[in-house]
């Protein structure tokens, strides 16, 4: 089941949203608003696999809203118009629908998020390592031995034993690399595996017999980690 959320200042709109979704028996969607500023604390304690974002909005615009995001789900932009479509695919959304749209088109738009969600699914299934580039040679890191990943400067430091690795890359695009289920990024300097995570607070976890601090634009990450907790 997709979990999703619909965000548009236009009551009509999101009535025709969920009217939609409720044909469509893959979709659950959760939640729909018209404020951007309660469904981004919404999205901070829930995360959900897709949105449906207008453009064209009072406060801010769906564009910024999205771009803003730490966490960005898969995204299905709805606006009446149609210039913004270049920008929509240049944040990799998966459909654009034009205001007014038919079922149909709507249903045509669910199904290509459902095979991009499934196909990143199949991919973290069958994620067990990466290659990163160290000096002059490619080397390939099981993930099961990353205790932590460090941000320093131009460089990302992977910790794993006997010794940390030190690779030019950025902590955003290793974190492409890694699959969201085992690792989260904490901090703007750390991503930690979550299966090695000793203790947490609200501020601070401990993983690897370090103390690691929770960044304050990540705080979303302590009710993600006492919702897995519940889980185990």
């Amino acid at each position: 089941m997709i979990q999703c959320i619909a965000i548009d200042d236009e009551p009509l709109a999101l009535q025709l949203v969920n009217e939609y979704c409720s044909k469509i028996a893959f979709l659950k969607l959760e939640r729909t608003f018209t404020n951007t500023d309660e469904a981004r604390i919404f999205l901070h304690e829930n995360p959900v696999d897709l949105l449906f974002l207008d453009i064209q909005m009072p406060d801010i615009s769906g564009m910024q809203f999205y771009k803003n995001l730490n966490q960005k789900p898969p995204v299905i932009f709805t606006t009446a118009y149609k210039d913004f479509a270049a920008e929509g695919f240049n944040v990799d959304a998966v459909d654009y629908l034009l205001k007014p749209f038919e079922y149909d088109r709507f249903l045509k738009a669910c199904y290509k998020a459902k095979e991009y969600l499934d196909f990143l699914s199949s991919q973290q299934l069958q994620l067990n390592s990466i290659f990163v580039k160290v000096n002059y040679e490619i080397m390939k890191i099981n993930l099961k031995d990353i205790e932590l990943i460090e941000a320093l400067d131009d460089y990302i430091k992977i910790y794993i034993k006997p010794n940390p690795v030190l690779t030019l890359m950025t902590l955003k695009s290793i974190q492409e690399k890694l699959p969201s289920r085992d690792f989260v990024r904490v901090h703007r300097s750390f991503i930690v595996p979550i299966a090695k995570i000793e203790k947490f607070s609200k501020t601070k976890l401990w993983v690897a017999g370090k103390e690691i601090p929770i960044g304050s634009s990540y705080s979303q990450v302590y009710d993600q980690l006492i919702a897995l907790s519940k889980t185990k």
